[in-house]
């Protein structure tokens, strides 16, 4: 549960409320600059809570598939490589997560390294999944297989997800809220 107003040097978003449950999509919603990328880092800890409360389960695990996520530049690492160091399954994968996982992350385009990122998020462990803008740089196909995946959710699994693509919000959420600044 958070009920806060969160920030770096100063708040720049809340008060805002909200609560997730397992088996949950939340999704976070509104115009650039409302604090929605803050909220998840707040619930990393990597931004400040300037008042209220995060109220985190106990031995709560959580993934977050950043906006821009960083790739390595220096370790050689396949996209299986990545998949197990996320503890995500390296099989079954559908064909084209398979192929990208025979690649060097130095191979792959921006939008295959977000879709290995996001999968690796999505299929691995953790019980609370943050997906900061997943679409972007993915094509239409990519885009329907992290739909998928979210739709196939264990019930004991949630997903905290920020996105600008309205259409991809309503299919893959169960609910959305709109952060104020």
């Amino acid at each position: 549960m958070v009920e806060a107003r969160a920030g770096y040097a100063r708040p720049v978003v809340g008060p805002v409320s909200f609560r997730i449950e397992p088996g949950e999509v939340l999704g976070l919603s509104g115009a650039n600059g409302l604090g929605k990328t803050t909220l998840l880092r707040l619930i990393t800890g990597t931004a400040v809570l300037h008042g209220g409360r995060v109220r985190r389960a106990p031995g709560l695990t959580v993934a977050h598939h950043r906006q821009r996520p960083e790739r390595p530049p220096e370790l050689p690492l396949t996209g299986q490589e990545v998949l197990r160091l996320a503890g995500a399954p390296v099989a079954p994968l559908p064909p084209r997560l398979e192929a990208l996982g025979r690649r060097c992350l130095d191979e792959m385009s921006g939008g295959e390294f977000q879709l290995l990122h996001a999968w690796a998020c999505l299929t691995g462990p953790a019980r609370l999944v943050l997906l900061d803008e997943p679409t972007n740089n993915l094509d239409p196909d990519a885009i329907e297989l992290l739909l998928a995946e979210i739709g196939r959710l264990d019930p004991g699994r949630a997903v905290l997800m920020v996105s600008h693509d309205a259409a991809f919000l309503a299919a893959a959420c169960d609910r959305i809220v709109t952060p104020c600044p």
